[in-house]
């Protein structure tokens, strides 16, 4: 049974229905990138659907499985902010597939499926969190190193999420940098491989403006070249390459959201999201 979701209900019965009519001139390149977190069973029911983050490895599957079927072709952050300015030089229905924290359900649930359906993910690592044997990150294993460089050599990408995953904003420009610095430089260490894309943890605060700027001048000069953030939205053009937005997925998304969600009729809550942030 479909819990009741105002958010779905809007989508599927108004913005998405809008979102489709004709219009003047082309229309401009949307690729949707999704946001996964935990791939479990077993989430606590308190919470609302819209706020939760695991995907059911049930869902999760069925959820590869319709892009797969529908012509969706995986592709990494930077080959997504690449293509909105050529659109022309890659598939015609690109998606990128995110995962934050490096939880260990990312290696036992989710990559048999994304391999069995030729699917590829790009994975974000809060490096404090990643051992040699399982650590924890709020109660759940996180993946080891072993499997970091096993999942690696099957096609996944891995980014920063930052050491130990603090609210950035709350710290000295010299500690997120460290924050910046030391989580490339780990997995750079680890993978032997160059690492250029950043997940931002937590609610990303695209409302002050000093913050971003900041953030971004570093990320720039400590070797990043893309990265995704929790604005909701299919990204486009005019997206900042460095918090192109993502689209959050989880377990209470049927198909029919799932479907408007990938064409963009999700996109109206990023008014509402931006509205939020500014009188919080």
């Amino acid at each position: 049974m479909i819990a009741f979701r105002s958010d779905r209900l809007a989508t599927l019965y108004l913005f998405h229905p809008l979102q489709k009519l004709p219009r003047r001139g082309p229309a401009a390149k949307k690729i949707p990138i999704l946001m996964y977190h935990g791939i479990r069973d077993g989430e606590s029911q308190a919470r609302h659907p819209y706020f939760r983050t695991t995907t059911t490895p049930a869902v999760f599957a069925w959820q590869i499985g319709y892009l797969a079927r529908s012509g969706y072709q995986s592709v990494r952050p930077d080959e997504a902010a690449a293509l909105l300015l050529r659109p022309e030089r890659g598939p015609a229905k690109p998606v990128v597939i995110t995962f934050d924290d490096g939880l260990q359900d990312f290696y036992t649930a989710a990559l048999p499926v994304l391999r069995k359906y030729g699917m590829s993910a790009t994975v974000y690592l809060p490096t404090a969190c990643i051992g040699q044997t399982a650590r924890k990150f709020h109660g759940r294993d996180c993946m080891t190193w072993a499997q970091v460089r096993d999942s690696h050599r099957e096609g996944i990408a891995f980014g920063s999420h930052t050491v130990t995953h603090p609210q950035l904003k709350a710290l000295a420009d010299g500690a997120i940098r460290r924050e910046l610095e030391d989580s490339k430089k780990t997995l750079e260490d680890e993978l032997g491989a160059p690492v250029s894309s950043f997940s931002y943890p937590y609610a990303f605060p695209e409302t002050d403006i000093p913050f971003r700027s900041r953030l971004r001048a570093m990320l720039e000069e400590t070797g990043y070249r893309d990265g995704v953030s929790t604005i909701i939205g299919t990204a486009g053009r005019r997206n900042d390459p460095y918090f192109l937005r993502r689209i959050p997925v989880n377990a209470w998304d049927d198909i029919r959201l799932f479907q408007a969600k990938l064409e963009g009729g999700y996109d109206w809550l990023r008014s509402l999201q931006y509205l939020s942030k500014l009188v919080s």
